[in-house]
């Protein structure tokens, strides 16, 4: 009965580390499934980071454009009053 025990063990042993190994390759898999999402999650940020920063530089070019054109009706702005006033002196 002893090699019949000892077998039964073996038996028993063999598997629950089969067992064993089939939740570590269960939970590498979660694992790396879990990695993969985030990779993506990192690319979809990456993405919007890229669209965004481009948004910023056309925003911050249109904003340089229209100050150029403010200072510009500002100065004719000034001429015209200056124009006037040199009419309304006469």
């Amino acid at each position: 009965m002893t090699g019949e025990t000892t077998l039964k063990e073996v038996i028993g042993r063999l598997g629950r580390a089969i067992e064993a190994l089939e939740d570590a390759a269960a939970a590498r898999l979660e694992h790396e499934q879990d990695y993969g999402e985030a990779e993506a999650e990192v690319q979809r940020m990456n993405a919007d980071r890229a669209r965004l920063a481009q948004e910023l530089d056309n925003s911050e070019a249109r904003a340089e454009r229209l100050e150029e054109a403010n200072k510009e009706v500002s100065r004719r702005l000034v001429t015209a009053m200056e124009t006037i006033r040199a009419v309304l002196d006469r």
